[in-house]
């Protein structure tokens, strides 16, 4: 069951469930809450859970002009606080990635912990392995099947409007994000970067993203694609779990969080 929240932006969809801690959990695009199935009961059992479904998707209505992740950070935003009152841990898949990064730099008062699966930092033809799969998607094709239906069955706006969002979520992808490295360094949450060994977001993309992250981890997952929640939930909800008990990161051998990048005997480099 859920309920709708009358923000600023758009009237959004949400849900709820369990106790403790608040973790907003960020769908990716073309999704809704559906899609966290797997994670729900893990997560509940140690959180308070919420779950907004963003413009244009699941439940929440399409909103004029075109549709931006920078809007759907705002939106975020507005739902931390005339919602959950307060900070939350953040976990974001894909696109849901994107907009708790975006939020985490605009708000860090509002964001406790952070978790990012599958997420990019700059538009589909600089991050996508196959950056021209965007040219062979179209709104009835198979490619967008599953995510057709999904919107189908609960979209306030009716089917006939899929196309619509269909081709604005694409020219999003084409264009946004488009963050610098440098631009990553004001996210000052501790963030966990999730990634399938097999990812739609290169391998390379995912390593800039971690080593851009001043407080950041790194899993990339054995056996797993961009679907690696619903494809290892096990691994992922420990995971997510592990990561937002929180405590320090302590090693053996440090590098990237080696103070001041002292070598391995500790001595200063002349």
């Amino acid at each position: 069951m859920g309920n709708y929240a009358d923000l600023p932006g758009v009237r959004t969809w949400y849900e709820t469930e369990g106790s403790g801690d608040p973790l907003v959990l960020l769908h990716g695009g073309f999704c809704t809450n559906d899609t966290w199935g797997a994670q729900r009961t893990d997560l509940a059992a140690a959180h308070r859970l919420y779950l907004p479904e963003r413009r244009a998707h699941g439940h929440t209505p399409d909103v004029e002009g075109p549709l931006t992740y920078s809007d759907m950070a705002h939106d975020t935003v507005a739902f931390l606080e005339a919602v959950v009152d307060g900070p939350a841990h953040l976990v974001g898949w894909s696109d849901g990635g994107v907009v708790a990064l975006l939020v985490a730099l605009a708000r860090p008062d509002l964001v406790r912990r952070t978790v990012v699966i599958g997420a990019n930092f700059r538009p589909a033809p600089e991050s996508f392995v196959v950056p021209e799969m965007l040219d062979a998607m179209t709104p009835d094709g198979v490619e967008l099947a599953f995510f057709r239906e999904l919107y189908e069955a609960v979209s306030p706006d009716g089917p006939a409007h899929w196309p619509a969002v269909a081709r604005r979520v694409i020219d999003m992808w084409r264009t946004q994000p488009a963050l610098e490295p440098q631009d990553l360094a004001g996210v000052r949450s501790a963030t966990l970067v999730v990634s399938g060994d097999d990812d739609l977001v290169t391998l390379e993309h995912t390593a800039a993203l971690y080593r851009a992250l001043p407080d950041a981890r790194l899993a990339v997952v054995p056996g797993a694609s961009h679907l690696v929640p619903l494809e290892k939930p096990a691994e992922v909800n420990r995971l997510i779990l592990e990561h937002l008990a929180g405590g320090e990161v302590e090693t053996m051998m440090p590098v990237l969080r080696a103070p001041s990048r002292e070598p391995f005997g500790g001595d200063t480099v002349a």
